[in-house]
């Protein structure tokens, strides 16, 4: 087969190489290399440098691309520490004043005191003030307070063992779970829960006719309650309970199919602070 003498594209080398390799080439203008190591080398966008740490000094090879616009290279980590840290030395540990017994010690956060024995006592929380702290919410508020609600209600549990058992040494029948219980508000309607029962008494009180468990239209769901033409949804299990979610998004869709009006109140609005009066201020014009 005919051969023709080519030059190397990365040596300069002459070579034979078979022609019809050679018309190929120029076909589909390659380059044409007398062995694979010249192919190689040719392709090889790297560059070689030296590290940039001058107790080192040793030769590396980085891709264009690699090299950060300082022109900085370093062969390791090490040279790179070895280098900042002369830039940026570590900060030395200041010598503080223990606030309890006076003594120095060495420290590079804000501690106050040497150690935990220097640390101030906390506050020791008697029952009796618990117990007259949760008598003082029931005669305020007409009910037991939730655990939430309590400030000290950890000082509670570590007194009594459980935050149920500090209710019933209060002299109050505990309710173990949120939704176990009925209560009646003062209109007389009978609420699944506590929560409801609030909601209820402040449409009593501010004098709202409104509907207890009114059904939607032509549906087997009922509303907790409804003033005219406005429901209102207490969603207190939300995002606690699986089947809870599923119902509710089924009543949803039914109010945004028949274009209902909702209110939607959840046990934020309630707890810790009530916040029904900014919640519910539609009803008060």
């Amino acid at each position: 087969m005919a051969s023709v003498k080519v030059t190397c594209s990365n040596c300069g080398k002459i070579y034979l190489k078979e022609l019809r390799r050679v018309n190929e080439a120029k076909k589909f203008h390659w380059k044409q290399y007398c062995s694979l190591k010249c192919q190689k080398s040719a392709k090889n966008k790297q560059i070689t440098l030296f590290c940039s740490n001058p107790l080192c000094r040793k030769s590396i090879k980085r891709d264009v691309k690699e090299i950060p616009c300082q022109w900085k290279c370093y062969c390791s980590r090490s040279c790179s520490a070895i280098v900042n840290n002369t830039k940026f030395p570590k900060r030395k540990p200041f010598i503080r004043k223990c606030k309890s017994c006076g003594k120095g010690f060495y420290s590079l956060t804000r501690r106050k005191y040497c150690s935990v024995k220097c640390y101030p006592h906390r506050q020791i929380f008697p029952k009796e003030k618990i117990i007259e702290e949760i008598q003082q919410f029931y005669n305020q508020q007409g009910r037991i307070p939730f655990k939430k609600e309590y400030f000290h209600w950890k000082a509670a549990r570590t007194r009594f063992g459980t935050w149920n058992k500090a209710i019933a040494a209060s002299g109050f029948d505990p309710n173990p779970v949120l939704f176990t219980k009925k209560h009646t508000a003062k209109d007389g309607h009978i609420c699944d829960s506590l929560s409801e029962m609030i909601i209820d008494n402040w449409l009593f009180t501010r004098k709202i006719s409104h509907e207890r468990n009114a059904p939607y239209l032509n549906t087997k769901f009922t509303t907790d309650f409804k003033v005219k033409d406005i429901y209102i949804e207490f969603f207190g299990l939300h995002k606690e309970l699986k089947r809870y979610d599923q119902l509710m998004k089924k009543k949803l869709k039914i109010i945004k199919k028949n274009n209902l009006k909702l209110i939607a109140i959840y046990p934020k609005d309630l707890f810790l602070i009530s916040k029904l009066d900014f919640v519910l201020k539609e009803l008060l014009n």
